[in-house]
């Protein structure tokens, strides 16, 4: 990788590009600085450089002619990023995804408004569930067309994909030790399940995580990098009881709360988490974390779905 190109993207994000798109990624990487420079002469910009990393982009900061600050999305695989843009305009009237201001199709590039603040993940503080259920209601109450809703993947293609990639990180990773393939089978299963239910369908972001919120202050959250699909609203709460919870029953009330605040079922709700905690089990081993609190408790959700 040369110094240009070298000013957009380190080596660990080579490498994690890599490994979601393959080995031809250096190639697009290496005529990454010349579409950059195309983008930012056609959209009157000025590259400021990179913002935190992504697995299926690079994103830099930039700021346009008019002194609005944005950030400039280039992806290899240019249909993930023409679906990307579609689905933030389709919550773009709720104020809680960044504005699309520009999209090309050739490049994968998207143009958006920079939300200022940190993801929770680097604030390291949970919020109140409230807070948490209210972004969720209200992306889920976003007015879809019959069009958009055509558009939008089955929730049962994306508990696929995600319990795939999982299944995959954990044959290659230190989890294959520490986490049973039956917590992962069953899980599957059980989510499966979940997913092929008729109730509360609504368009889900997806990709929910503290990493894809951002605390935008007065604002509000503000969520990132949807990866859009249609089913059972519960299923997008899943990251949340469990993010630094303590044990079961702080998972419990944390539940309690988010299903009232979105008005789903809370036993439902439950049994995602239940499903996918050998999903986030494996993470948690794969960072060297097989001994943490954390780590426990996903076992001892996995031991309450048997």
């Amino acid at each position: 990788m040369d110094d240009v190109t070298a000013r957009f993207v380190d080596e660990h994000q080579h490498r994690r590009l890599e490994r979601r798109f393959g080995s031809q990624v250096t190639d697009w990487l290496a005529e990454l600085p010349a579409v950059v420079d195309k983008l930012a002469d056609e959209w009157g910009l000025t590259v400021e450089g990179p913002a935190p990393y992504r697995r299926t982009s690079v994103v830099l900061y930039v700021h346009r002619v008019d002194d609005g600050e944005g950030v400039l999305k280039i992806s290899p695989d240019s249909g993930l990023a023409v679906s990307e843009a579609g689905l933030l305009q389709m919550w773009g009237g709720s104020r809680r995804i960044p504005e699309v201001w520009a999209v090309d199709p050739e490049h994968g590039a998207i143009l958006m408004e920079r939300v200022e603040g940190e993801t929770l993940v680097a604030k390291g503080v949970v919020p109140p569930m409230e807070s948490i259920g209210g972004l969720i209601a209200e992306l889920h109450g976003v007015e879809v067309t019959p069009a958009q809703r055509m558009e939008l993947r089955p929730l049962t293609a994306r508990v696929q994909f995600v319990f795939d990639h999982w299944a995959r990180e954990r044959l290659e990773g230190p989890a294959a030790d520490v986490v049973p393939a039956s917590l992962m089978h069953r899980g599957s299963a059980r989510a499966r399940d979940l997913a092929h239910g008729e109730v509360d369908i609504v368009p889900l972001h997806g990709d929910l995580h503290p990493g894809n919120v951002i605390d935008g202050g007065p604002r509000g959250l503000v969520a990132l990098d949807p990866r859009a699909c249609l089913g059972d609203g519960a299923a997008d709460a899943v990251d949340w009881p469990v993010w630094k919870a303590g044990d079961v029953a702080e998972v419990e009330r944390r539940v309690d709360v988010l299903s009232r605040v979105m008005a789903v079922d809370g036993d439902r709700m439950m049994e995602w988490v239940r499903s996918f905690a050998p999903c986030m089990a494996v993470a948690k081993a794969n960072r060297g974390q097989a001994g943490s609190a954390e780590f426990e408790l996903f076992l001892d959700l996995c031991e309450v779905a048997v």
